[in-house]
């Protein structure tokens, strides 16, 4: 779950610079300043209030940030969650009917605590790209081309994750020959 996590954050980073890509041969429209809140200048902008952006800003980061499928990596925490208490609990198999009624009870409160991740996450592009910079975004990601990208995510992410698996074995078994390689001409043998 975390890998896929990880290279889904990646990815969609990655895709959103080729997204504003056109506004870049554009003469840089001025970004609108986050007011940060006086009694927390050190406040990372994702922690900073709703208030610190317009609504319409605001609106659009969260926009580009579901639409971007980046909120599917949410999807999967809460569930894994259940998983681990449900792994806990094999020990007494009593509790499986009850377990599985609490878990299902609490469906409506941790959809609220997913709510709170996006709102965070929100805030988190707010911070990063300026309302006109979210408007292209959008734009692309409300296209074909946008909305293909997002339905290939998990399928290119599962591949690039095992591409780098073998990548990373290959380089790492020839770094290690051409060390021994480098380090046998100096006078010294490695295993």
């Amino acid at each position: 779950m975390s890998r896929r996590l990880i290279a889904a954050l990646g990815l969609a980073l990655l895709a959103l610079p080729h997204a504003a890509s056109a506004q870049a041969n554009r003469p840089a429209a001025a970004k609108p300043a986050a007011v940060k809140p006086a009694a927390q200048p050190s406040t990372p902008a994702a922690n900073a209030p709703a208030a610190a952006y317009s609504q319409s800003h605001l609106a659009l980061a969260r926009e580009v940030m579901l639409s971007s499928g980046i909120a599917r990596s949410f999807d999967s925490v809460l569930p894994a969650f259940a998983d681990q208490i449900r792994k806990q609990a094999v020990t007494r198999p009593e509790l499986a009917k009850d377990l599985d009624e609490v878990l299902a009870s609490l469906q409506p409160e941790m959809e609220l605590q997913k709510q709170r991740m996006i709102d965070i996450a929100a805030r988190t592009y707010a911070a990063k790209f300026s309302e006109a910079e979210l408007k292209e975004i959008a734009t692309f990601f409300r296209s074909p081309a946008g909305k293909h990208y997002v339905e290939a995510q998990p399928q290119l992410l599962d591949e690039m994750v095992q591409e780098m698996q073998d990548w990373t074995q290959e380089v790492s078994e020839y770094v290690m020959v051409r060390v021994r390689a480098e380090m046998g001409k100096r006078g010294h043998q490695m295993q």
